[in-house]
């Protein structure tokens, strides 16, 4: 996200906070409008007519009109165009929300001299403290490449008996400083007492020095000692989180990782009727563990009733992430250089099973897959499970999706599995091409999001921002979805999605894989009236103009939640 973005995103959650809900309007017309329905038979209108929080009828203004009586409240939406609320189907709302409220960079950092002013600020202002810790996250990945200097800024001086806690943008990677790895116990003694397959996780020097640097596994010592967020702050950050989405038009998500902090901050919420949003929350999942679906089973039914809240599903991660130095996405050849072939996180057979049962009980299955073999397996678990179920219409979802082989493309429709991407990653820059191309094997490097491919052969295709990792705009997404621009030219522009697709994408399709399609994600009878008006008519103005795109006002359940036309 750009700063000139960022500031936009704090005024609309500025914004969000001075305007209040309304409650419901027993009838009312919006008219004058440019309509995008998401519905394929009839995707564009001009005026929709809402009674008690749900559309009654869509289409010309005569039509709208005469679905409402004569004290109905007309709203005049002087010819802006009106969206379905957008729906993120792979967000990490309650931790996204920490961060508003906590100190993060949003990838934004030039480099390590840069980050110490951060840092400082993070600690001057307590925006970054975590007990004693000092803790800053959205890291760019290629900081990871100057241990040297972070431990010159952050392990001595000032910093020589505080700790500090460096968290990266892709929610895989972090770095301590000494002080801290000093309290965790992270020292050469403690790496040599690991096995080779463990020690791969952490970055150390030829004598076993650990250099602060660790990935997905390894940061759990670390974690371990940085004091969590209480009940408080977490439903605070829960609450920004709210209003901040709602400033970009996200009226719904999927939320793949609430822990039971996350679902405690969002029934908080829906008890004082803060929890304005349709929330599918998923839980975390180990297939190889002896009963791995018990406890999402028994939070499924703890939180049974609360308003706006289900849990629905379950998340896997199958394995990590591609990009230098991390490396542990589930790759089938090689990393040059370092002989790599990633983790695979999940027993096939278990994952298989897991899968099974969890059809069987009504649970969707959201994996994590990032590495060309991590997606395959996927698949085949998923597989699995229509094999011994038959088709349980079950909307499972393979997630990020950064490289799948062609010979895996057409299983999506086959076996109607939703791919949720992540496509405002498919940019060409440092990221994608510095970080990971040296690396992987040539013949895999062009099927990188290869989001048009999967849509021409029948897939499904939902958006996802994952933030915090990225922004949750929209908009952006789109317009990268669209271009793959970077700054250093275009990721395979052959991959580029059009434009509708997209709106699809971020509408119905992502209320599909909420299995809450029949109730959001489209402008129609009988769906709940929640729509995102924007300044601009999306559907044609030049991709440049785009990423501009500003939301005047966002509705949930006919309530005004963001702005007001």
């Amino acid at each position: 996200m750009t700063r000139s973005n960022r500031r936009r995103s704090i005024a609309a959650l500025l914004a969000a906070l001075l305007v209040p809900a309304l409650a419901p309007a027993g009838e009312l017309l919006l008219r004058h409008a440019h309509v995008y329905t998401a519905e394929p038979g009839r995707p564009y209108a001009e005026a929709v007519a809402v009674r008690d929080g749900r559309i009654v009828a869509v289409g010309s203004e005569g039509e709208a009109t005469a679905a409402v009586g004569a004290g109905a409240e007309v709203v005049d939406l002087g010819g802006r165009t009106l969206l379905p609320g957008l729906i993120d189907s792979h967000i990490h709302a309650v931790f996204g929300g920490l961060t508003l409220i906590g100190a993060d960079v949003h990838d934004e950092l030039k480099d390590v001299h840069e980050l110490e002013a951060v840092v400082a600020e993070a600690r001057r202002s307590g925006r970054g403290m975590s007990g004693d810790v000092v803790e800053v996250s959205g890291i760019p990945l290629e900081i990871w490449s100057h241990t040297d200097e972070l431990n010159a800024a952050f392990s001595g001086g000032a910093y020589e008996r505080v700790p500090v806690y460096l968290r990266g943008m892709d929610g895989h990677t972090g770095w301590a400083n000494a002080a801290l790895r000093k309290r965790a116990g992270l020292d050469a003694a403690y790496l040599k007492r690991l096995s080779a397959e463990k020690r791969k996780y952490y970055g150390y020097d030829r004598a076993f020095a650990p250099n602060g640097f660790a990935v997905d596994a390894g940061l759990e010592v670390v974690r371990k000692v940085v004091p969590p967020p209480d009940a408080a702050r977490t439903r605070a950050g829960a609450k920004a989180a709210v209003d901040y989405l709602h400033g970009l038009g996200i009226t719904a998500w999927l939320d793949p990782l609430a822990d039971e902090p996350a679902l405690a901050a969002y029934r908080a919420l829906a008890e004082a009727h803060e929890l304005t949003a349709h929330v599918a929350a998923h839980i975390l999942v180990h297939p190889n563990d002896p009963e791995p679906l018990k406890q999402a089973l028994a939070l499924r039914e703890q939180y049974r009733g609360v308003e706006n809240l289900t849990i629905n599903g379950v998340k896997v991660f199958a394995d990590g992430v591609v990009e230098y130095p991390s490396q542990t996405a589930a790759m089938y050849a090689p990393y040059a250089q370092t002989g790599k072939l990633g983790d695979l996180l999940f027993d096939p057979a278990r994952y298989a099973q897991m899968c099974i049962d969890a059809d069987r009980l009504g649970l969707v299955v959201h994996t994590h897959a990032i590495g060309d073999r991590a997606v395959a397996e996927s698949l085949n678990g998923i597989e699995a499970a229509r094999r011994a179920n038959g088709d349980s219409g079950l909307p499972h979802t393979i997630t990020h999706l950064q490289f799948v082989r062609p010979v895996d493309i057409p299983r999506f429709r086959a076996l109607g599995v939703i791919a949720s991407f992540q496509l405002l990653w498919a940019s060409a820059g440092t990221d994608a091409i510095d970080l990971v191309q040296p690396y992987v094997d040539p013949a895999i490097y062009p099927w990188q999001y290869p989001a048009r491919s999967l849509l021409e052969a029948g897939a499904t295709i939902a958006g996802a921002s994952d933030w915090f990792v990225s922004s949750p705009n929209v908009f952006l997404a789109i317009y990268q979805a669209e271009t793959r621009r970077g700054a250093k030219g275009v990721l395979d522009a052959g991959q580029d999605m059009p434009r509708e697709a997209m709106l699809r994408a971020y509408t119905i399709n992502a209320a599909r894989a909420m299995r809450q399609q029949d109730r959001i994600g489209s402008i129609a009878p009988g769906k709940e009236a929640d729509f995102a008006l924007v300044d601009r008519d999306v559907l044609t103005v030049p991709a440049e103009q785009l990423k501009d795109t500003r939301v005047v006002a966002t509705m949930v359940g006919g309530r005004w939640v963001y702005g007001a036309p």
